[in-house]
């Protein structure tokens, strides 16, 4: 089940972490995906099964905004516009499939981190 709290909060982390490593490191850059799904993965737990969905659903939206915030760069920096449109596009389906698999396997890692059994209360 998707937890839409983590998911949006993991989308938030891979826009954060994934564009700033991306624009100093390169393609390493993400390894930022990577962390912000290993921690989406713990927090929501339940299994593998259930973090790799989270981290998935993570990746989708985190690649995606992730693509928004290198178009606009690209569209304020006075390139051709048609040239742009396509590789925008492009680029946006490149950070989706990526993000999506890298979330997958952080979403995974990080609920195998997590050792506390689903729906778990925590007593005082």
């Amino acid at each position: 089940m998707i937890d839409w709290k983590w998911a949006g909060i993991g989308a938030i982390l891979v826009l954060i972490l994934g564009s700033l490593l991306i624009n100093y490191l390169s393609f390493v850059g993400f390894i930022g995906g990577l962390i912000a799904t290993i921690i989406v993965g713990y927090m929501v737990g339940g299994g593998a099964k259930n973090g790799a969905l989270n981290g998935i659903v993570a990746g989708i939206i985190g690649g995606l905004m992730v693509a928004i915030v290198f178009a606009i760069i690209g569209l304020t920096s006075g390139v051709n516009a048609g040239l742009i449109g396509v590789g925008l596009v492009f680029l946006a389906i490149i950070y989706i499939i990526i993000f999506a698999i890298i979330g997958a396997i952080g979403g995974a890692i990080g609920s195998l981190l997590n050792r506390t059994p689903p729906n778990a209360t925590v007593s005082e």
